[in-house]
């Protein structure tokens, strides 16, 4: 994009990124505030028309072109906005109808309706209106309204803001539910907790400047992540009880900590 204090300059807002997302999978997208976690998501998801972008998207191995991205993804973005006078149901069932194909039968839109109730478990609150739900219903709602159209890959972007811990773990439960169907779930998020990040399957994370410090699979209990950080000198251990996910952001310089890993350099501040 255009440098803002020199037009004549352009800034790179992502730099060298790479990787890819399974089925069935959960994959978070963390890092830095301003690290362009959600201009990456965005990139993804043929949601950004400004700037150059350059690289690749690929969708089951084939370019990713507008149309193929249209059809086979959902996103979740972060504000929750529905119709209040609208039920759960209703505003399910809409999306259902309005955005599968006309080819589907009635009948298995009405299924999958049924499937996004079971799934994010909104079937006691399926009939009542939307207006006065709380945050974390409201949340689930979002995944469901996009989940209702049945894409292959779902982008959630920050699905735990503004949420307690224990409305976190529900919502991210239910997207763990929704990935153990076969769908690939890419997730931008800030500071987990770490039953919240135990959810997760592989993490892509980003520094400030847009660089990928780490991708990969995070292993059992994010073992992976944290055998890959501690044998970097200078980093200290994870204890045994800290939260893996808060030492990362502060190894990166992105929490609270003194460490901050810059690619081949710890630097103290």
């Amino acid at each position: 994009v255009p440098d803002p204090l020199n037009p004549k300059q352009t800034i790179d807002l992502l730099k060298g990124i790479s990787g890819f997302a399974l089925p069935g999978t959960i994959t978070a997208l963390m890092g830095s505030s301003g690290a362009g976690k959600t201009t990456l998501m965005d990139v993804i998801a043929g949601r950004k028309t400004g700037g150059s972008i350059k690289g690749q998207v690929l969708l089951n191995g084939h370019p990713a072109t507008d149309l193929a991205i249209r059809r086979a993804t959902g996103y979740c973005e972060q504000m929750d906005i529905h119709s209040d006078a609208s039920t759960f149901r209703e505003a399910l069932t809409f999306s259902a109808f309005l955005r599968q194909d006309a080819d589907v039968p009635d009948s298995q839109k009405y299924d999958s309706v049924n499937e996004c109730l079971d799934l994010l478990d909104l079937h006691p609150i399926a009939n009542q209106i939307i207006r006065g739900s709380s945050t974390e219903q409201m949340k689930r709602l979002t995944i469901g309204v996009e989940l209702a159209a049945q894409p292959s890959v779902l982008f959630l972007d920050e699905p735990t803001s503004g949420l307690d811990a224990r409305s976190a773990k529900l919502i991210m439960d239910g997207v763990r539910k929704v990935a153990d169907t076969g769908r690939t779930i890419i997730c931008t998020i800030h500071q987990p907790s770490a039953l919240v990040f135990s959810v997760f399957d592989s993490l892509l994370l980003l520094k400030r400047g847009g660089e990928m410090v780490f991708f990969g699979d995070l292993g059992v209990k994010a073992t992976n992540m944290v055998a890959y950080f501690e044998s970097i000198d200078g980093v200290s251990k994870l204890e045994e009880s800290s939260n893996p996910a808060t030492w990362m952001l502060g190894v990166i310089g992105a929490g609270v900590g003194s460490s901050i890993y810059t690619g081949g350099h710890l630097r103290t501040i």
